[in-house]
């Protein structure tokens, strides 16, 4: 089954740190909205679906289509979002992320979510594989910032929305962070990681089969903190987009391989889409996130290549009209 984690983060109302919205204010309505639009083909917390500045969909697109020919259950679990999305959810008891300059969580609130992600994965253990994924704008950011409070060399090396990586401004916010965080383990994940990113461990953590994380270099950090609370990566792999392996401003490969985690990805083309905002992703933009790199590589492996551009393309020509 595929369960997609939304949460909100402080350090997307940074400007300039992600495209994952129209503008930064807009960024916390963008993981309801993709919540909504996955389970119904439309939005209700914001008009329209969730675009970049310059008007490029969601990746939730690629994901809405896929799931049309896998015909996967699909879960929704809230992690802390601001906006809490209108259809029917899991609500895991988190908050919204704070800025991580001057701490994201309460110690007390990360350990209720790991808690009843941990639950929630236990209740979804009759399945033997499930396929988790975020929606959480600015979360590449905490991801620099969780992997580096748990001591791996990540700067510089996570992905971005945009083809040109604000990479200084990232570095300079998660540096800052790192400074004022607690030295204790729990008490510096805490203060340096976003809800979505706990969630994520706590589900895979309590879930008993296979764990496919759904992500990019965001999924690098949950994994290195399922690690870190459980003690190992088994049963657990990362599956992204072709996008995100080849994005030479970040080091997926690197970090992978620094974790320890397996990692397979989705080579998925989109030159061959009608439309040009489905061709921009070949230029860089966007990249990943609600699931896309998973759920695209499990379609193609179903029903081919060309079977699921066909269904990315009718999803896109039904959001025009």
């Amino acid at each position: 089954m595929f369960v997609l984690v939304i949460g909100t983060t402080d350090v997307s109302l940074v400007p300039g740190i992600t495209l994952a919205g129209a503008t930064p204010e807009l960024t916390h309505f963008t993981p309801a909205a993709d919540a909504e639009y996955l389970l119904t083909g439309e939005t209700r917390s914001l008009r329209g679906v969730p675009i970049t500045p310059s008007g490029l969909p969601t990746p939730a697109l690629i994901s809405r289509a896929s799931l049309s020919l896998l015909k996967l259950p699909t879960l929704i679990a809230n992690a802390g979002s601001r906006i809490a999305p209108r259809i029917p959810y899991v609500e895991l008891g988190g908050s919204h992320g704070r800025d991580i300059r001057r701490g994201a969580m309460e110690t007390g609130t990360m350990e209720i979510l790991l808690k009843r992600g941990k639950e929630l994965g236990s209740s979804l253990s009759s399945v033997e594989e499930i396929i988790i994924g975020e929606s959480i704008p600015g979360g590449t950011t905490t991801a620099m910032a969780t992997l580096l409070g748990l001591g791996y060399d990540a700067l510089g090396k996570v992905s971005s929305t945009a083809p040109n990586n604000p990479m200084e401004l990232k570095e300079k916010l998660v540096l800052d962070a790192v400074k004022t965080a607690p030295k204790a383990i729990e008490s510096r994940i805490a203060w340096l990681a976003d809800p979505v990113l706990i969630a994520v461990a706590g589900i895979s953590i309590g879930f008993l089969g296979r764990k496919v994380l759904a992500g990019g270099t965001q999924m690098l950090a949950a994994a290195a903190l399922i690690k870190n609370f459980a003690g190992t990566l088994e049963k657990v792999e990362v599956r992204t987009t072709k996008w995100v392996v080849e994005d030479h401003t970040a080091d997926f490969q690197g970090l992978a391989t620094q974790v320890g985690v397996k990692t397979s990805y989705a080579s998925l083309n989109l030159s061959k889409s009608r439309f040009p905002g489905l061709r921009a992703y070949e230029e860089g933009y966007v990249k990943e996130g609600v699931g896309a790199g998973a759920l695209s590589l499990e379609a193609m492996s179903a029903h081919g290549e060309e079977t699921l551009l066909k269904a990315i393309d009718r999803e896109y020509e039904r959001l025009l009209h």
